[in-house]
């Protein structure tokens, strides 16, 4: 069984946000809110004329450590065989626990604004008809055709790396076993499945 993973290479992201924009489409996402399963933060460091501006791609860790599903209240956060933690729209309460308990700030609430929003645009094809809390799912539905998930597929610049950790073949495995890709605040004992090689 594979046991899936992402690399941001953090030199070849370029803020173009093409990866938001392909999630947006591919999930139903509620942009309209400025909510997303994946967002890249922009920031400036320094003073002028030494300013520095740096890109962090995020979304979900898909901890191995999961704060968020022992936090759950109802079981609504599970984890799949290949590890991919999700959520079960049907058992989600709202109670948003689990946002509490994450520490990557990668949940948000899919309120009933956003449901109504959803089914006004999207008509039959919506795939978010209650309130719930929502967050990546490594597009699991497109992993099992054989496909990248959406925001990998999308990237211009080959910024996220998508593949199998336990694959001695694929790249996430050698950029993660090597040391060049690193975990996000792995002082936080997570043992999260994305990792970010440093600009």
């Amino acid at each position: 069984m594979a046991r899936y993973g992402m690399v941001m290479d953090m030199r070849a992201c370029v803020g173009c946000q093409a990866c938001m924009a392909a999630c947006s489409m591919e999930n139903q996402t509620p942009y309209w809110s400025e909510k997303f399963r994946t967002h890249v933060e922009d920031s400036a460091h320094g003073e002028y004329p030494n300013v520095r501006r740096e890109l962090l791609p995020r979304l979900c860790m898909h901890c191995e450590n999961t704060p968020c599903l022992s936090a759950c209240p109802t079981g609504a956060t599970y984890k799949t065989e290949d590890g991919i933690v999700r959520i079960n729209y049907d058992r989600c309460i709202g109670c948003y626990a689990c946002m509490i308990a994450c520490p990557y700030d990668a949940r948000y609430p899919y309120d009933g604004d956003d449901v109504e929003k959803a089914e006004a645009l999207y008509g039959s094809d919506c795939s978010h008809t209650m309130p719930h809390v929502d967050k990546c799912s490594f597009c699991e539905h497109r992993v099992k055709s054989g496909l990248e998930p959406a925001c990998a597929a999308t990237c211009p610049t080959g910024a996220r790396i998508f593949g199998d950790l336990d694959d001695p073949n694929s790249e996430v495995h050698k950029l993660s076993v090597s040391g060049i890709a690193r975990p996000l605040r792995a002082e936080l004992g997570t043992s999260p499945k994305v990792f970010y090689i440093p600009a």
